[in-house]
Formats: C-alpha cells, sequence, structure tokens
C-alpha cells in the first residue's frame, strides 16, 4: 500500500515530465528515490546516539536538440522543475559524445519480488530503543569478562521509482530492520573483541538474546589466541570470510570492468574458471533479498542467472551499453551512472556442514574474519594478502584460536581449488552472501 509520500512523490515526477514534454525535451525520464533511516546507538545502558533522517532525490533525463541532458534535485516545489527543465537543456548543450545511455520503452514482462515488510514499519522508536537497551543489558550480564562496548538498532526503508514518455512506469518498495552489538572480552592479559549482527523482517529477526550472546561467544572464542608459523595450510573459510573476499572482487564479473581491461574475465564466457563445486548465482528476485529489484537502474527486467555454473563462467554482468557492445542482451545489472552491479550475489550452497568441512580437511586453518581487504586486495589482478584470524584444525577439530597471521593468494586461483562448499549460506547486513567453502591450500604468513 502506498503512503501520501509515496503519492506526492510520483505525482512530482509526473509533473517533471509533463514539464520536460511542454518544454520540448522529449522523450524524458524520471529517476526518483527516497528513503527513510533510523538508528539508535545505546552504551552501558544510556541512549549514546539517536538518528532519524529521511532523503529524496530525483533525476530528470531528457533529449534536447539531439542530446541527452540531466539534472537533479532534492526538494518538491515548482521552482525545482523550473531549475529541471533548465539544468536538462544546460546539460545537454555541454555533451560532445553520441555514445549515450538511450531513453528505452519498457520490456514486456517484469517478475513479482517482495522484500518490503508492514511489520518494519509498525515497528515504534520507543520498541527499537527498548531492544538496544535489552541488548546492551544481556552483554553486561552474561560474562564477568564481558564489557558491552556498542548496541545498535537500525532500520531503513526505500521507495525507487523510474518513469518516463514512453511508457514506463515502475516503482519499488523495500525495507530492513537490523541489530548489532560490539564487546570486549578480557581475561587476565589476553583481550579479544566480539561482533553479532542480525538482520530481517520483523523483530523476531532481531532478537535481543541471540544478538548478545552470538557477540559475547564471538569474543569469548578468540580468548587465549595464538601466534601461527608461517607455511601452506589447508583452509576453510567460513561464509562471513568468504562473503566479504566476494564483496571485495566482485567488480571482476562486471562486463563494463572487463570491457575496460579492469577483469581478467574478459572473453572468458565458457571456460572453466572455477572447481566444479562453485555456482556464483546473481538473483535479483530472490524472495527478502537485500539486492532485490523487479527492475535495474534502466528499467531494464531483472532475471535471476548463473555467472559461474559448476565451474564454466556463463556470463558476466552487463547493462545495456555493455551488452550491445559485447552482442548479448542485458542482464539487469543497470546501476545507474553507466556502472554495472551485481544484486544477490552468492556462492550456491552445497550440502556439507562446517563439521563435514573441517572433517574433510583434517589438518588446516579454520578462517573466520578477514581484514585489510581494501588496502591488501588487487581487484584487477585478483591477488590478495590480507591480515586474518580463526582456529586452528587438527584432525577435524577447532583446537585453538590463533591471530595476527596474513593470508595470501589469488582469488582466482582460489575458486579453482575450492574442494567442498558448505550448506551455511549466509548474507550478513550485505546483498552479497557466501556459505563457507573448503580450499585446497593457501599460504599463511605467521611467527
Amino acid at each position: 500500500m502506498e503512503n501520501s509520500f509515496d503519492i506526492r512523490m510520483n505525482e512530482f515526477a509526473r509533473q517533471a515530465l509533463d514539464a520536460a514534454k511542454a518544454a520540448g525535451i522529449s522523450p524524458a525520464e524520471a529517476t526518483l528515490s527516497a528513503s527513510e533511516s533510523f538508528s539508535v546507538r545505546v552504551r552501558t545502558q544510556k541512549l549514546e546516539d539517536y538518528k532519524v533522517s529521511d532523503r529524496l532525490h530525483l533525476v530528470l533525463r531528457g533529449v534536447w536538440q539531439g542530446k541527452i541532458g540531466t539534472a537533479s534535485t532534492q526538494a518538491m516545489d515548482e521552482e525545482s522543475l523550473d531549475m529541471l527543465i533548465q539544468g536538462v537543456k544546460e546539460s545537454a548543450e555541454l555533451i560532445e559524445t553520441d555514445e549515450q545511455d538511450a531513453i528505452l520503452p519498457p520490456d514486456e514482462r517484469y517478475s513479482a519480488v517482495c522484500n518490503y515488510s508492514e511489520d518494519v514499519e509498525s515497528i515504534s522508536a520507543e520498541d527499537k530503543i527498548t531492544l538496544a537497551m535489552r541488548i546492551d543489558a544481556r552483554l553486561a550480564a552474561k560474562d564477568a569478562r564481558i564489557k558491552p562496548d556498542a548496541c545498535v538498532v537500525a532500520s531503513t526503508s526505500e521507495t525507487f521509482a523510474l518513469l518516463n514518455t514512453l511508457g514506463l512506469d515502475l516503482s519499488h518498495r523495500s525495507n530492513m530492520i537490523y541489530a548489532y552489538a560490539s564487546c570486549l572480552a578480557k581475561e587476565g592479559e589476553n583481550a579479544a573483541t566480539g561482533f553479532r549482527l542480525l538482520w530481517g523482517y520483523s523483530m523476531e529477526d532481531v532478537d535481543a538474546l541471540s544478538v548478545a550472546d552470538g557477540c559475547a561467544k564471538d569474543a569469548l572464542d578468540k580468548l587465549g589466541a595464538v601466534r601461527l608459523s608461517s607455511g601452506t595450510r589447508s583452509v576453510v573459510i567460513r561464509n562471513n570470510a568468504m562473503a566479504d573476499l566476494l564483496s571485495t572482487f566482485c567488480g571482476v564479473f562486471s562486463a563494463d570492468n572487463a570491457q575496460k581491461g579492469m577483469s581478467l574475465l574478459a572473453g572468458k564466457e565458457g571456460e572453466s574458471i572455477a572447481s566444479g563445486c562453485v555456482t556464483l548465482v546473481d538473483d535479483p528476485l530472490m524472495p527478502w533479498g537485500l539486492g532485490s529489484c523487479p527492475f535495474d537502474r534502466e528499467g531494464a527486467a531483472t532475471m535471476t542467472k548463473n555467472l559461474i555454473e559448476n565451474g564454466t563462467l556463463k556470463t558476466l554482468l552487463h547493462n545495456r551499453k555493455t551488452a550491445k557492445k559485447a552482442g548479448v542482451k542485458t542482464t539487469g545489472n543497470a546501476a545507474g551512472s553507466g556502472r554495472v552491479a551485481p544484486s544477490n550475489l552468492y556462492i550456491r550452497p552445497g550440502e556439507a556442514s562446517m563439521d563435514d568441512l573441517l572433517a574433510g580437511m583434517g589438518d588446516g586453518l579454520l578462517i573466520t574474519e578477514l581484514s585489510g581487504l581494501h588496502a591488501g586486495a588487487n581487484p584487477i589482478s585478483g591477488d590478495f594478502s590480507l591480515l586474518a584470524r580463526g582456529f586452528e584444525v587438527i584432525a577435524g577439530k577447532c583446537v585453538r584460536a590463533v591471530e595476527q597471521f596474513t593470508v595470501a593468494g589469488n582469488f582466482y586461483d582460489l575458486l579453482r581449488n575450492v574442494t567442498a562448499v558448505g550448506s551455511d549460506l549466509l548474507f550478513e547486513g550485505s546483498p552479497i552472501g557466501s556459505p563457507s567453502v573448503a580450499v585446497a591450500q593457501l599460504n599463511i604468513a605467521g611467527e
């Protein structure tokens, strides 16, 4: 059900299109996004931070004297309409290239997808504050070695609409709530931090006990961590760490990057680039997915597709411009401003539990955290050298926490060396997720 703000927003977009047509700008397109966010931070039972914000952004594009001009506004009033029209004309007059993104009619069919919950909208600010207080109190009472740091509860809601004078009329609403906690565990000279984030579409998805207890366990499990000796080891990369690694290198699957020489996957469609147990999926139609939407930022219908299928590269991600250059159809991954981006991107889970993965590895290393992902990773070559922590594994069992070691390798080689894929698919507050994966070997630099 549309609220009054959504109705006013769409009316303003239509007014902008009408004004553009009256001014001789045709065809024209209006892209409108509106978002609302709330967050509260609690520390030691005190309200430390409280934020409520909303944002509106409308972009008007249109053809003026054979060129496409663009202008934007964050206000919905008569004066803004006049400025938009003048801005489009002035922008078009400055264009010197004929290579522009066209304004096109709608596709024949769009799928339905839902990632909007009325339950989230009905949660009051008081309820969110109470939840943050409960997480903080639970952490403080959990263990004498635990000192709570920050407990945050937040929610977001977004409406995105895309309309043009060629019959395109699309809109999509999404929202979510999330809660996280961080803490410090200290025992003697040993100290470790903990973190736990949960998200979803109801208060039940962000249960206070689950957030607090998960945060405390994360910290306590790390106490007494030791240094590792250097060498080459078999590893299992836990789901959250593998998702972070995939997020860092997901740009290699962009056709735009490939066409600009910024991905080694250019021209590799149809070739084997990964282990046969690896299937990489981009699914914008995933129910309750954080990146779900039935259309992309160009108005193209989105679709579920395998980028890698049983180790073989099937397709890169395309918008209309990159698809035309490659002689293929768009995959519906336009992200605006000429960019290409994934929606809900994940490695398809297998059937192995974590216990199965560790037992299959025997002796090795469970990697639970990776840091320095931006400074220590080259998204073009695929090389990485990252600070990590985790657990040493002997005979399939975690025997001790380990820290302050560096894991080095290459993302493309890692994909080829995956030996098993877990069943524990996780999206940790991001539309890029992964299950845990076993990798034949990685270089470890420790003591």
